[in-house]
């Protein structure tokens, strides 16, 4: 048996402004639209991960989900030039990555990450 995906599912009475939210934050692109579920994507193949954490690192509280992205810098700005609340500031992590905390429509928190070269 091999996991093909994992896909988070977000429950929302307003799938509209969480899709939108995920639209503009990270350029996603609507792979699958049923009106009551809307599944984003990136267009990108990656492989399935599942997060098991008793605290986020650093210690700040584990995130609902994280996020890699080729550029943490331009979305921070995107964020921030939207308005979205920043949790965690933008870091340098110990283990490698760049990083920062935004709280999406529904109050769930990402992790938006891009490991350091």
């Amino acid at each position: 048996m091999t996991v093909l995906r994992i896909v988070a599912n977000l429950a929302t009475p307003d799938v509209d402004a969480v899709r939108t939210f995920y639209e503009e934050l990270l350029d996603l692109e609507v792979v699958m639209d049923h009106g009551w579920l809307v599944t984003l994507g990136s267009g990108a193949e990656h492989r399935a991960q599942l997060g098991i954490a008793r605290e986020g690192g650093s210690g700040t509280p584990v995130p609902d989900l994280s996020i890699e992205v080729d550029d943490v810098d331009e979305v921070h700005d995107r964020a921030w030039l939207e308005g979205h609340e920043i949790v965690y500031p933008l870091t340098d992590e110990p283990w490698g990555v760049r990083r920062f905390f935004v709280r999406d429509p529904v109050g769930k928190v990402l992790n938006i990450l891009s490991h350091k070269a």
